[in-house]
């Protein structure tokens, strides 16, 4: 099931969708649908670990010093 929403975009994104729409043989609607999904799919993701993140800070779950000097030094390393 889907529902109906408006939506105001500047003239030249909609010329944009209306030539990728003829290119694809998709309707405007299907590929607007498609990325406003994407977007949403994307930024929940990244607010779901930014809490997590958030939530390890907070129970002090951080590396060690000499976990961080590790991983550093892993990559300051030369690729010879």
């Amino acid at each position: 099931m889907s529902t109906t929403m408006t939506i105001r975009i500047e003239p030249a994104v909609k010329d944009r969708l209306d030539r990728l729409s003829e290119a694809t043989r998709r309707s405007k609607s299907f590929l607007a649908a498609e990325a406003i999904r994407e977007y949403v799919e994307t930024n929940e993701w990244q607010i779901q670990e930014i809490r997590a993140a958030l939530a390890e800070a907070d129970a002090g779950d951080f590396a060690s010093d000499g976990e961080v000097k590790s991983v550093t030094d892993k990559w300051n390393g030369r690729a010879d």
